[in-house]
């Protein structure tokens, strides 16, 4: 594959941090976990803005060069990402593709399809570690929400594929920065 060493470079630091992130959320006081929930989703949305809004994909040119620097910072982008992945349960691509593109000067489609590589692993691995937690129990006794959640889910990737030319990403992306401002908003009422 292609490309290749960037997936392996950012999965084997993002399999770490999903599995540090998800013993340690486990295990955190509920107050806690949904304070560093909260600053995330802002940093996220932050993050998500300031990409739409300040064009932050527009460069080409990779931050570092092949070499051993490039190797540990792409370790540690993809220990934060995983981390993020697992406090979060989101599979990370917000995060992937623009450290894909900006580490490594890869083209953002490209960056795309190379975060779906790095995603899944990072999402079982997070998965994995929260199966034993009491988070399965809830899913069992919210089955027909969590079913309404599958397929609207479903019905949304269906629709965001069919949209996809349609609609500006600048739009798309402000819009998602927005509603993570709200959920951190909801999550800072939960936090105290």
């Amino acid at each position: 594959m292609q490309h290749g060493d960037v997936a392996l470079n950012l999965l084997a630091g993002s399999l770490i941090g999903a599995w540090w992130a998800a013993g340690h959320a486990l295990t955190m006081p509920r107050t806690r976990l949904n304070q560093v929930i909260m600053v995330l989703l802002v940093g996220l949305a932050v993050v998500m803005l300031s990409e739409s809004w300040l064009g932050l994909h527009d460069s080409g040119a990779p931050l570092f060069e092949g070499g051993p620097t490039r190797i540990v910072v792409g370790l540690l982008a993809g220990f934060g990402i995983g981390t993020v992945a697992a406090l979060l349960g989101v599979a990370g691509g917000e995060l992937l593709i623009p450290t894909i593109v900006l580490i490594y000067g890869i083209d953002i489609k490209l960056a795309g399809s190379l975060s779906l590589v790095v995603s899944l692993p990072t999402m079982i691995v997070g998965f994995a570690r929260y199966s034993g937690s009491d988070a399965f129990a809830v899913l069992k006794a919210e089955r027909p929400l969590f079913r309404w959640m599958v397929v609207g889910s479903i019905l949304g990737a269906g629709m965001g594929g069919l949209l996809l030319g349609l609609v500006p990403p600048e739009i798309l992306i402000s819009g998602l920065g927005v509603i993570l401002l709200i959920s951190a908003v909801k999550t800072f009422k939960h936090a105290h």
